[in-house]
């Protein structure tokens, strides 16, 4: 029986391991991890409350996620090792077992990824759970209009965090949001602006 331990990511984790690197080993396999509903809708105080990817059932689309193996042969273990990345509590570490066991903020998340580590030799999979928080923060449920409108208000490093954020996500996630910005000529403007 396999003991691999496979991290997802699709965030800014892709781009910065961070303390995670000497714990991961091999490159990410871009676009192997199971596809699950994510946007842009959690406000982030450590992007400088710009908006960041999270898993989100309830008004997400299904984006490919991206894995890269642990050096750890425990879920628990691979779990820590996140979650000191994250500088977040274990607990806002999600994990599923191939046996199909896990936990998750978002409920129909650890069987989707379980089944995806049966289908694919992995023992389990563990990835940062944290869940959308826009409405607690704005008070505003989220929608494109209103997670564009939110973005507008953003100035100087905050909007700067946001754009750099959303344009360096894989080309894969496709979100209903990232989608329409990507029509949006006052978006397109601010990478014009930028260079």
């Amino acid at each position: 029986m396999t003991t691999r331990i496979a991290i997802l990511g699709w965030g800014s984790l892709l781009w910065d391991l961070d303390d995670l690197a000497p714990r991961v080993t091999g490159p990410w396999a871009m676009r192997a991890g199971p596809r699950l509903p994510m946007e842009f809708s959690r406000i982030s105080i450590k992007r400088k409350m710009g908006l960041v990817l999270c898993l989100d059932p309830a008004v997400g689309s299904n984006c490919a996620t991206h894995a890269i193996p642990s050096i750890r042969q425990t879920i628990a273990a691979a779990r820590t090792d996140l979650a000191a990345r994250e500088r977040a509590p274990v607990d806002r570490i999600g994990w599923a077992s191939a046996d199909g066991t896990g936990e998750s903020r978002l409920g129909p998340v650890p069987p989707l990824i379980a089944a995806w580590c049966r289908e694919n030799g992995w023992a389990g999979a563990v990835w940062t759970d944290l869940e959308p928080n826009f409405l607690e923060t704005t008070g505003t449920p989220f929608s494109i209009d209103a997670g564009r409108a939110y973005l507008r208000t953003l100035e100087g490093e905050s909007l700067e965090e946001a754009h750099r954020y959303i344009r360096n996500a894989p080309w894969t996630t496709r979100t209903p949001l990232r989608r329409a910005l990507s029509r949006d000529p006052w978006w397109r403007g601010l990478r014009a602006g930028s260079r």
